[in-house]
């Protein structure tokens, strides 16, 4: 009898060990929020969203996608990991991404000093040197009779001209891109990362190919607005009093309009001479700051 007593209180035992170990397995983990407060930040186009990640270890960790750029904005992240992070960084990622990791659309980053982040888009490059010059012109077209028609990225006080633009290198992910405004309608003159070469795209310009000036790897960036006019605007247009950007587009980007970083902008003045060299000044959003609180 003393024998079946003990056997039962064995497996009582037994039994709640085996409890309590099955209650801790299914412990959910200890959560603390994340509050994300940034400057300067603008809705992205179709199928792309922002996510943030802590870098705990060497690794990224994901604390959240998101697309309002309404800020702040809390999120829920594991307690353990959050103490230990040492880093927050924000990407630019597909909404529908199989890569578990963040991709090369850095766009903000900044190092944990106690339980706050100063976070700035110096990782994308420093746009606090960038200087820029331009000529108004239309090398596309023959006879070259729309002389206003068309902006290029370049310096002619000398021969052979020089690259207009003085810009740092981008880090992986992202492009430069010229625009110019017209009637409020930004006209893209094409993407680019070399500013000593033809940029990726022509869709405005006209049918004469472009001159390779000597010691350069093509033309210089830049567009002939002649062909091909979208809606709101009609070409051939006249560039004076429009204003002229570069803005720095994520890559791949899918919004057809500029993104929020412009380092360079200028109105042409109504007073502009053709083929004369216009600098450039700083544009409205040279960097992106924020604020990180764990």
């Amino acid at each position: 009898m003393m024998i079946k007593k003990m056997f039962f209180a064995l497996v009582a035992v037994g039994g709640l060990l085996t409890s309590c170990s099955s209650d801790d397995d299914n412990n959910e983990p200890s959560l603390s929020n994340l509050t994300v407060d940034l400057t300067g930040l603008e809705a992205l186009g179709d199928d792309y969203v922002y996510e943030g990640w802590i870098i705990v270890n060497g690794e990224p960790v994901s604390t959240g996608r998101f697309s309002s750029v309404t800020f702040p904005q809390s999120f829920s992240v594991d307690a353990t990991q959050l103490t230990e992070a040492t880093k927050f960084v924000l990407s630019i990622e597909p909404t529908i991404d199989s890569d578990p990791g963040p991709a090369d659309t850095k766009i903000l980053a900044g190092d944990f000093v106690g339980n706050s982040s100063n976070v700035n888009s110096n990782l994308v490059a420093d746009f606090s040197s960038a200087t820029g010059s331009y000529i108004l012109a239309s090398p596309t077209q023959t006879p070259m009779i729309n002389v206003y028609s068309g902006v290029w990225f370049l310096n002619n006080i000398s021969a052979p001209p020089v690259p207009g633009l003085n810009l740092p290198e981008l880090s992986d992910g992202w492009k430069y891109e010229g625009w110019a405004v017209v009637n409020g309608v930004p006209l893209s003159t094409g993407t680019f990362t070399n500013v000593a070469g033809t940029d990726d795209a022509a869709p405005f310009s006209g049918p004469v190919p472009l001159p390779t000036p000597n010691g350069a790897d093509g033309f210089f960036p830049g567009e002939d607005f002649l062909e091909n006019a979208p809606n709101g605007v009609t070409f051939p247009v006249d560039l004076r009093g429009a204003t002229i950007v570069i803005s720095v587009e994520p890559y791949p980007d899918n919004n057809p309009g500029p993104f929020t970083l412009k380092p360079l902008a200028h109105v042409v003045p109504a007073t502009a001479v053709n083929h004369t060299v216009i600098r450039m000044g700083a544009g409205p959003v040279v960097e992106l700051t924020g604020t990180v609180k764990r």
